[in-house]
């Protein structure tokens, strides 16, 4: 093994064999757990075989994100493999419905002769809407991966890694629903479990292990979701980008051609920065089924239009997104000092699906804590909150007492409603509650993982590097420190001049290198970079989609002593 990498090891805690063998060779079959180890899965498995037996009407019900979409699409792609065809998709709307699990939507499917529900990244603490359907006859199957905050709702079964006995808990939401799949179709063991009903691979002559072609779409979610990308995410990521990579799915080869990614090499950084965001601007653009359309169908034309009206979406998004950032960051210098922790901001104009890519954006200017407010097509207050990792979300959110109607999320994100009388009090309230908390011990600031020279840089390098992908969460980019260097240009790029470049000169072998970074101004580093000054760059290696060969993507420009 390459000394570089087991340096790069050791640096995320990771030396012994057994450890290293199981980080860099991730295996499907050691390396993911067994289905019927979540709680609830034998009886949820019955139910849902009774339901398909009966020719029941089944409703996945999917979150509207890059989670709950691609774990539909892996349900509807379960059962038309079977065969089924009496099921349906709903995806609620962001604006109008909003995030979670509704009684007006169980109402309409109910309308609709649905008997069983099975959801997507969410239902956990819908114990209301659970005992809603159940009036109506509706029987739930809930798979998530959100937080526990009490009591479960009275579902056939809560189907959730963060309850015991099941190992790992880190699981985003379709790879949930993958497990319920996966559990549906065979007996990890060969033998029928207690309450399970007779598995459908057999009847239906699936082949053994054809779950496998489903793992694209975990792959694609998990990394969107951002949970940790170790243990189980790990193996389930890198064998989901094995498929992803030869993936049939007419929708996924047209995004590539309309990116001009190459299938056959997407990554990680596709999924996160291409991919990813493309399947959201559907739902934050009011159209969230045309991305689950495009995972799901199997017409190459079809896929071309779909893959074209997203991007078209995408465009309009990123429009939106940009002047509403524009006008938070003028509120935020009248109103706000540099050193402030919390930023609150809001306008009733503002839609409230885009508000967490402008506080995302806005994080990032200044770090802490951003919570935007808009109002939505119900006439709500509903906003989003992003967190730069020292004060998690979760926690402000517990410590802000009764100021909001609903509100939840992770460490750092998360939303919230909030009423017309009380959107005044928020900045007061969640300044006082981020007050009490300290910062998180468990975040940990890493400067640079190891010293290099611009001459190191090569594809060797790459190579080695590359074998610890796949990258999030848990596991981040290696950073490296590129010392004695010399600034020979600095540009912007990009349709809107919005991205920077530099380019950078080695001071003794005289090699050069290209390093640039999105969404970047010259000012935004620590140290200015200007042509003819000394620097240190702080940077990830990536491949150059754009000019071939290798670049570096900047993570902070430094001077000279550092």
């Amino acid at each position: 093994m390459h000394d570089l990498v087991v340096r790069l090891l050791a640096k995320r805690g990771i030396s012994d064999a057994a450890e290293v063998s199981a980080f860099l060779n991730p295996d499907y079959e050691l390396h993911t757990h067994d289905p019927f180890l979540l709680h609830g899965m034998d009886v949820a498995v019955a139910r849902l075989s009774s339901a398909i037996e009966k020719n029941e009407r089944i409703a996945v019900y999917a979150d509207f994100d890059c989670d709950g979409i691609p774990g539909a699409a892996l349900l509807s792609d379960l059962f038309n493999k079977i065969g089924y065809e009496n099921f349906e998709v709903y995806l609620p709307h962001r604006d109008r419905e909003g995030y979670g699990f509704h009684a007006e939507a169980i109402e309409a499917l109910a309308a609709r002769g649905v008997k069983l529900i099975i959801t997507v990244d969410v239902g956990t603490t819908a114990i209301d809407a659970v005992a809603y359907a159940k009036e109506k006859g509706v029987d739930v199957i809930v798979t998530d991966h959100h937080e526990i905050s009490g009591e479960l709702p009275d579902a056939v079964a809560v189907l959730n890694p963060k309850i015991a006995p099941y190992p790992f808990p880190h699981l985003c939401g379709a790879a949930v629903a993958f497990k319920l799949a996966q559990a549906l179709l065979r007996s990890p063991t060969g033998e029928l479990r207690k309450g399970a009903a007779v598995t459908l691979a057999g009847k239906h002559d699936i082949p053994e292990g054809w779950e496998k072609w489903l793992l694209d779409m975990v792959a694609i979610a998990t990394v969107a979701d951002m949970v940790p990308l170790i243990g189980e995410n790990r193996a389930l990521t890198h064998w989901g980008l094995q498929v992803l990579r030869k993936s049939p799915r007419p929708g996924i080869q047209a995004l590539c051609n309309k990116l001009r990614l190459r299938q056959n090499e997407l990554s990680e950084s596709d999924i996160g920065f291409s991919i990813a965001p493309r399947v959201n601007a559907a739902s934050r653009m009011d159209e969230p089924d045309l991305a689950l359309r495009l995972l799901v169908t199997r017409d190459v034309a079809e896929a071309e239009s779909l893959a074209a009206q997203l991007e078209k979406l995408n465009t309009k998004r990123k429009g939106v997104v940009a002047s509403l950032v524009k006008q938070a960051r003028t509120h935020v210098k009248e109103r706000y000092k540099e050193n402030d922790r919390v930023v609150v901001l809001g306008n009733p104009e503002w839609k409230p699906a885009l508000l967490g890519l402008a506080a995302n954006s806005l994080m990032s200017d200044r770090g802490g804590i951003v919570c935007l407010w808009g109002r939505d097509a119900n006439g709500k207050l509903k906003g989003s909150c992003r967190s730069d990792g020292d004060v998690s979300l979760a926690e402000l959110f517990e410590n802000a007492g009764d100021v909001f109607e609903e509100c939840g999320g992770h460490a750092a994100s998360g939303g919230f409603t909030v009423s017309h009388e009380q959107v005044h009090q928020l900045p007061e309230v969640l300044t006082r509650a981020a007050e009490k908390l300290p910062p998180r011990a468990d975040r940990v600031a890493l400067e640079h993982d190891v010293s290099l020279a611009l001459s190191d840089i090569s594809s060797a390098l790459f190579r080695e590097v590359s074998k610890l992908a796949p990258f999030g969460v848990g596991n981040p980019k290696p950073v490296f420190l590129l010392s004695n260097t010399t600034i020979t240009g600095v540009k912007r790029f990009g349709k809107e001049n919005n991205h920077v470049e530099v380019m950078l000169e080695c001071r003794t072998s005289g090699n050069s290198a290209r390093a640039f970074d999105f969404f970047k101004s010259p000012q935004d580093f620590s140290f200015e970079p200007e042509p003819g000054q000394f620097a240190s760059l702080l940077a990830t290696i990536e491949r150059d989609s754009y000019r071939g060969g290798l670049a570096l993507r900047i993570v902070d420009i430094l001077p000279i002593s550092v």
